[in-house]
């Protein structure tokens, strides 16, 4: 992690570690770095979904998924996913190898949320700000 990462997490309102991975609450956008190899089903995704309502409620959010690490999503469960997270915003991922943004293009074809993929954590965050902002003046 970068000196200006390692300042923008200090800045977080809170820093939760589930068993999925990390999760960085802030304003109205949260940074999920998951762990190595997990498979994200909705079924296990049950303690992140209640953090994520607890810190939001039914305001719009943003979620960036930093991925930093190797992990996949259970295409399957997108249409639940996409139910339960209707006031989720803009999702961004940033990737950091081109085999990530394959799997990124694969997963866009399900999940029915605003999504850009990004090589730059600050550029997801300037991106997931700007929709809200967009989102809120209309």
């Amino acid at each position: 992690m970068s000196i200006t990462e390692s300042a923008l997490y200090s800045k977080a309102k809170s820093i939760k570690a589930i068993e999925l991975g990390n999760l960085y609450f802030f304003e109205n956008f949260l940074i999920a770095e998951f762990n190595e190899g997990v498979n994200i089903s909705f079924d296990n995704f049950h303690e992140a979904k209640a953090l994520i309502k607890e810190h939001y409620g039914k305001s719009n959010f943003g979620f960036i998924g930093n991925r930093i690490n190797s992990y996949s999503i259970l295409i399957s469960d997108a249409p639940l996913f996409n139910e339960a997270f209707k006031n989720l915003t803009a999702y961004a991922t940033v990737t950091y190898s081109s085999f990530a943004e394959k799997v990124f293009d694969v997963e866009n074809h399900f999940f029915e949320f605003n999504k850009k993929n990004f090589t730059s954590l600050f550029e997801a965050i300037k991106w997931v700000m700007k929709s809200l902002q967009e989102e809120a003046s209309s």
